[in-house]
């Protein structure tokens, strides 16, 4: 019998699963990925066509400006970082890909970041 933890892992890899043979990035078109460890969140700005990453953040560099990792303040900011990457690149719209996490918390954090900085997701 498998543990409660072993569970909610695979229920969230069958979605994540699901959701990316919906969705693809692509060099104009990237894949705004999100990633949520125990600590930190990552962001990833993802070309699946190139197989390349074109832009990352995480919130580990906005612990060192003084804020907690965990909280959406520091989500938020992250995905005003990321947004501010991508218009750097000279990208304005994305594909929000939220990993199979639910949407709340850190990850509609991000989102809603990424939207307040201009970026379209």
């Amino acid at each position: 019998m498998k543990c409660a933890a072993q569970l909610r892992k695979q229920a969230r890899d069958n979605r994540r699963a699901r959701v990316r043979k919906k969705i693809q990035g692509s060099d104009v078109l990237p894949r705004l990925s999100v990633y949520r460890s125990g600590k930190y969140t990552y962001a990833q700005l993802i070309s699946d066509e190139s197989a390349k990453v074109i832009a990352s953040a995480s919130t580990r560099s906005i612990v060192a400006e003084g804020k907690s990792p965990q909280c959406t303040e520091s989500a938020k900011e992250l995905g005003k970082k990321v947004a501010e990457l991508a218009k750097e690149k000279q990208i304005e719209r994305v594909v929000f890909d939220r990993n199979g996490y639910i949407y709340h918390g850190r990850v509609r954090a991000v989102a809603e970041g990424a939207r307040e900085a201009g970026l379209t997701l």
